[in-house]
């Protein structure tokens, strides 16, 4: 079976900036596959090489078996492609924002008057449809959107960040929508920095940092691959780092400790992996007690991406988007990953 999406050993530099190092992956037809990461990642950059808008240094990319290299007009034809940023003409009613795409498209009057409004009652918008999209709100703007992009009956749907803005009812309402889309056979990728959009509806997941894939498969692979419980200490509301590596040095006799992880971006605390057992807090608290160290705060939950992202980098996804957005000190950062 031909991938719906391959892409293969992907590189795109801008000046001095190396966005996409060396990014591969595939999406088979009929899933919803995500792209997690934080923001300047190079999921978007990654999305806009698949999706014509930006030609890559290097690598291979194709939709359909279709390279959009070299045939990006026929790659085009199957696509369907709803950027990050919602762009609507606010004077035009939803139904003639359709009609409009539908033109663009090349669809011949009555496919396009047929297909405008299977893909009204697909996603909801019978009420809305002749109103103009001014007033529509960001989950019905999302939602028209998300229209224009499967007009044309595209093979793969490509969501870049999607649900980014919207409040937490309007989000349920897209992957509601997203998931009836993998139903009628539709395949997805999509990008988000959501841990729980992607765990939601993914069947398999790559995450991505710094330009590369630093892990793949489904999200319960993932997961199961960290290993074990995933315990939060804090011993001090920000602890000295010598506090904090006494601590990850006495923590590690522990029998049922398997890593430690200190996490100086968010305060020295302390990230450990442990065999799951009934006793592990109580265990860890008595321990601290006996080197007459502090609890100030302890936590203990089954492994999320989020832990598969801190097991490969050191830093959580919130982490990386604060330092992204530079709000870290980049020397801290260099600093970060105590093992």
């Amino acid at each position: 079976m031909v991938a719906a999406v391959l892409i293969q050993n992907l590189q795109k530099r801008y000046g001095s900036v190396e966005a996409v190092k060396d990014i591969s992956f595939q999406v088979e037809p009929g899933e919803i596959f995500g792209l997690l990461g934080p923001n300047g990642a190079g999921k978007t950059t990654t999305i806009r090489c698949l999706c014509t808008l930006t030609t890559p240094d290097a690598g291979k990319v194709e939709i359909s078996g279709i390279s959009v290299i070299a045939q990006p007009r026929l790659a085009r034809r199957r696509l369907g492609y709803v950027a990050q940023e919602v762009a609507l003409d606010k004077v035009l009613t939803g139904r003639e924002l359709l009609q409009l795409q539908a033109a663009l498209y090349h669809l011949p009057n009555a496919a396009a008057k047929k297909r405008i409004e299977e893909v009204i009652n697909l996603l909801g918008l019978e009420e809305y449809a002749d109103k103009k999209t001014g007033t529509y709100s960001g989950g019905l703007q999302r939602r028209i959107d998300l229209a224009a992009g499967l007009l044309h009956q595209p093979d793969v749907l490509v969501l870049d960040e999607p649900t980014v803005g919207l409040d937490i009812e309007s989000r349920f309402v897209v992957w509601d929508l997203l998931r009836k889309l993998r139903e009628t056979g539709t395949t997805v990728l999509i990008t988000s920095h959501y841990l729980e959009e992607i765990d939601a509806l993914a069947n398999r997941v790559a995450i991505i940092d710094r330009g590369v894939v630093i892990a793949e498969g489904t999200p319960s692979q993932l997961k199961d691959q960290v290993g074990g419980d995933r315990i939060t200490l804090r011993l001090r509301e920000f602890s000295p780092i010598e506090e904090a590596q006494k601590a990850k040095d006495m923590l590690q006799t522990l029998p049922f400790v398997q890593e430690i992880i200190i996490n100086n971006a968010q305060g020295n605390s302390l990230n450990l992996v442990v065999k799951p057992q009934s006793d592990a807090l109580m265990s860890i608290q008595q321990s601290l007690k006996d080197a007459d160290l502090p609890t100030f705060g302890i936590a203990q939950a089954r492994p999320s991406l989020d832990d598969v992202y801190l097991a490969a980098t050191g830093r959580t996804l919130l982490d990386a988007e604060l330092a992204a957005a530079g709000k870290r000190d980049p020397k801290a950062e260099k600093k970060q990953n105590m093992r």
